[in-house]
């Protein structure tokens, strides 16, 4: 899917309102095939952003887990070293 959607669940600290509606920009511009809507379909493509944005925030809000909370700065850097070694040359 996108590779630019992160998983928002069980952080320390918590996800933002704006991690939550960054992920949900990049989600409805995958399945419209928008980077930019028209003026025509502008309205829409915020209003899909605005509805997906609450869903989610609602799921993280709902989900449990025993798990101890990942942090952010151990997980970015996991990341950052597993994208180092896909991308060298």
């Amino acid at each position: 899917m996108c590779r630019n959607i992160r998983m928002l669940f069980n952080f320390d600290p918590p996800v933002t309102d704006d991690e939550i509606h960054a992920a949900a920009l990049q989600f409805v511009r995958k399945i419209s095939g928008f980077n930019k809507p028209s003026k025509a379909n502008e309205e829409a493509f915020q209003q899909a952003i605005d509805e997906i944005a609450q869903t989610s925030a609602k799921l993280l809000a709902a989900l449990e887990t025993n798990a101890a909370p990942r942090n952010r700065e151990e997980e970015a850097a996991r990341l950052r070293a597993r994208s180092a070694l896909r991308f060298q040359s």
